[in-house]
């Protein structure tokens, strides 16, 4: 990965990392989180999607046109998980999400990482149409999935 890309990697991952997401968790989340995709039961858990437009947060953040620019057809993923006794995010979850596209033909499975208070990926959203997503997500002991979908316009 050469030098420039990395550094627009790990400025995109800081500014969707920040500590503001943590206490967003437990309070609800506003449309600076992206747009909701998902809201409910997700085996044990309550659960939230969120998808942030990449290019659009990093014009938000001052970065250059042409930075903002590569980040074109770019979502993050994010999913806050809830223990529903406690309202509080779940410890210890990981998962994994198919995510097919318009053409079907265009699916991919990615691997949802831990970032503060939610899991989550960045991924590509390039052509217009649905997008379905099948989470599976699994501490130790516990499992459960969901699948939800969105609609790029």
């Amino acid at each position: 990965m050469g030098t420039r890309r990395f550094i627009v990697s790990v400025a995109a991952f800081s500014i969707l990392a920040l500590p503001v997401f943590a206490p967003a968790a437990e309070k609800g989340h506003d449309t600076d989180l992206g747009e909701k995709i998902f809201s409910g039961k997700v085996g044990p858990w309550t659960a939230e999607a969120r998808l942030v437009d990449m290019k659009a947060q990093m014009e938000k953040s001052g970065v250059s046109a042409k930075t903002a620019a590569k980040f074109a057809g770019k979502r993050h993923l994010m999913l806050f998980v809830t223990d529903p006794a406690t309202g509080k995010p779940a410890a210890g979850v990981a998962g994994k999400v198919d995510v097919t596209g318009p053409d079907k033909a265009s699916s991919s499975k990615v691997t949802l990482v831990p970032m503060g208070g939610h899991i989550g990926v960045d991924i590509g959203v390039p052509t217009p149409g649905k997008y379905t997503f099948k989470a599976e997500i699994e501490s130790p002991g516990r499992k459960g999935s969901a699948t939800f979908s969105y609609t790029l316009k």
